[in-house]
């Protein structure tokens, strides 16, 4: 559109765009016949796209939303393109399943695996830092579970899907405190276990011939304390 086209008032284009006002009825059954075709797609990929989504699986459904929108929209464009184009995206997204299932490294390489995050207790700064995942986003996770003590936390996972795996001891052990610093009142419900020190960033238990002046070897913090056990 040239410049000198482009003016304030002209609300046709503004509201309706270049098209003729009969465009919209036009739109609406386009808009249906591609919605159509899109939910069958998605339902031909089976009950994984409305779950949690792999790397692979939310790319197909970006490409998916790009794919729509033309067909939609545009009155030059054709509604068979769209729908090839759809068609092309579902056998892509089911050749990659297939090979991922029959392939475990092609399974690796476009799906990812699960990456350890907390073990016997203690976060493991260095994962968090290669996953992109900040200590308080991990220590949220955690409080949605109901755990408020690193010590009660034997392992979490970060899968391949994003969602995060928790395994719990049976027995609590002493450990960081998970309770926000805003929330006083709650510090009372556990009890300091004065014959151990750990990490406050990371829960990693110090070592015992270094004293309170050294970095931890795990985060490299020199914020170093008590652990808790529930009373």
């Amino acid at each position: 559109m040239k410049k000198e086209e482009i003016h304030w008032g002209d609300w046709h284009r503004i509201l309706i765009g270049t098209a003729p006002t009969e465009f919209l009825l036009e739109v609406l059954i386009r808009t249906i016949i591609i919605y159509l075709f899109l939910l069958v797609t998605l339902r031909l990929m089976g009950k994984r796209m409305g779950g949690q989504l792999t790397i692979s699986e939310l790319a197909v459904m970006l490409t998916l939303g790009a794919i729509v929108s033309v067909p939609m929209q545009i009155p030059d464009k054709g509604l068979l393109q769209g729908v090839l184009v759809l068609f092309c995206a579902f056998a892509f997204q089911r050749g990659i399943t297939y090979l991922a299932a029959k392939n475990h490294k092609i399974e690796l390489l476009t799906q990812g695996s699960e990456s350890l995050l907390i073990k016997d207790g203690v976060m493991l700064a260095t994962k968090l830092e290669s996953m992109k995942i900040s200590r308080e986003q991990l220590l949220a996770v955690l409080r949605n579970q109901h755990i408020y003590n690193l010590g009660e936390v034997q392992r979490v996972y970060l899968e391949a899907c994003g969602i995060f795996s928790v395994f719990k001891y049976d027995q609590p052990k002493p450990g960081l405190s998970l309770v926000p610093p805003a929330d006083g009142k709650a510090e009372q419900e556990f009890n300091r276990v004065e014959e151990s020190t750990i990490c406050l960033e990371c829960g990693s238990p110090a070592p015992e011939q270094s004293g309170n002046e050294k970095n931890c070897k795990n985060c490299h913090s020199e914020n170093w304390g008590q652990a808790v056990i529930a009373k």
